[in-house]
């Protein structure tokens, strides 16, 4: 996860990044609207003709369902703040709003594990799908029941296009044959809502605390 600012460019911060592993599932579900048929009609009724309408994607509602119950992962995805012991350590969260005028970005590896997976030109260490959704505003926790089992937490939030991710603050790709890792070659479209392809540079080490983010990114406005 990254923060981002108003025009969904990342950060820069100790506590702008989050990496952590410790969640169930992930959900990107399309939202389309459909478009309006047009049928042609003669006089007498006959139809001379007709058009499908065409659908509008308006985006993916996404829906992260997780166990570890992070001060630092919630106020980074929600904007909701941090609740600090005596020793400045976070110990819990508040929960105030819903944060519409900001957000975050999500990226996701997930291990390839199929027989040809080494054929991969440099996926010697191996070689994942890398998934980017570079905007997401709205992040809310779901409900929350506590009952003898663990308790699992949802997050939920919808997906912009554009904004200004670009190229990214991080190395997620070869660059060149000898597979150098690097940011993306090319920024995602102005209309664009994910991006996703195979790559051979492994995911950053979980550490489920923030991390920081200093490259790439914008310094944020200090309130006055």
């Amino acid at each position: 996860m990254t923060r981002l600012d108003g025009c969904g460019r990342p950060l820069c911060g100790d506590d702008s990044g989050f990496v952590f592993d410790c969640f169930a599932s992930l959900a990107m579900n399309p939202v389309i609207e459909d478009g309006e048929d047009v049928s042609y009609k003669a006089a007498n009724g006959r139809q001379c003709g007709f058009k499908r309408g065409c659908p509008t994607f308006n985006g993916y509602d996404v829906e992260l369902n997780f166990f570890s119950v992070s001060p630092e992962f919630i106020e980074v995805t929600t904007g909701n703040p941090v609740v600090f012991g005596y020793d400045g350590t976070p110990i819990g969260h508040d929960d105030c709003s819903v944060a519409c005028d900001t957000g975050f970005a999500l990226e996701l590896w997930a291990e390839v594990l199929s027989e040809d997976a080494c054929d991969i030109e440099g996926a010697a260490a191996g070689s994942w799908i890398y998934f980017l959704i570079p905007w997401i505003t709205n992040g809310l926790l779901g409900d929350m029941e506590i009952g003898a089992e663990a308790v699992t937490l949802q997050l939920t939030g919808a997906s912009r296009a554009g904004g200004g991710w670009g190229t990214g603050p991080y190395d997620v790709m070869p660059t060149n044959a000898q597979g150098t890792p690097g940011p993306l070659l090319t920024p995602l479209g102005g209309t664009c809502h994910r991006r996703t392809f195979v790559t051979t540079t492994p995911p950053p080490e979980p550490v489920c605390t923030y991390t920081p983010v200093g490259e790439d990114c914008v310094t944020p406005v200090p309130v006055p």
